[in-house]
């Protein structure tokens, strides 16, 4: 293991200095020493999707991605989106369609979808599929799944629309 040392990371918008070895999986950061439990410990080997956030808004599995690889970069976890009063688009859809069971996955398919709507405003049910492929939910919600992230899509769509129109005013 080697010496830890401070390193600069920008989570949820905030800039955080922690000293750790540079090695260390992102995710152990963010959890014990950023205090973020939105990212959860799966499996540690990038195979379940638990521990998903995006870098530079592309989702990455953060149990397999050393810290000091998030340096420079904007990392989100689950805690950087919306909150209990008022939910991301994507977070409104889980709710709403009940994608949940257990949730221990939900948070990481959650930041996929996040990433794929921002790449992907109106994707395909194939689409969807391809970019949850990391996401394992041992519950068997995935048919849930799949209509929260196309639920998401379309709530993600009106609220830019609402946006747009308010920019206007």
């Amino acid at each position: 293991m080697a010496t830890p040392r401070p390193i600069v990371l920008r989570v949820n918008r905030d800039t955080q200095e922690v000293c750790v070895d540079p090695a260390t999986p992102l995710l152990y950061v963010l959890r014990n020493d950023l205090a973020c439990n939105g990212p959860k410990y799966g499996c540690g080997l990038g195979q379940c999707g638990a521990c998903t956030v995006l870098i530079d808004g592309l989702a990455a599995r953060s149990c397999i991605v050393p810290a000091s690889a998030a340096v420079g970069r904007a990392v989100t976890t689950l805690e950087g989106l919306g909150t209990r009063a008022a939910p991301d688009p994507v977070q409104q859809a889980f709710i709403e369609e009940q994608a949940a069971q257990c949730g221990y996955c939900l948070n990481g398919m959650i930041m996929s979808a996040k990433a794929l709507l921002a790449a992907n405003p109106d994707p395909s049910e194939t689409e969807i599929r391809e970019a949850l492929r990391f996401n394992l939910c041992r519950c068997g919600t995935h048919v849930e799944i799949l209509r929260a992230v196309q639920r998401a899509a379309v709530l993600q769509r009106e609220a830019h629309a609402h946006a747009e129109i308010e920019a206007i005013r």
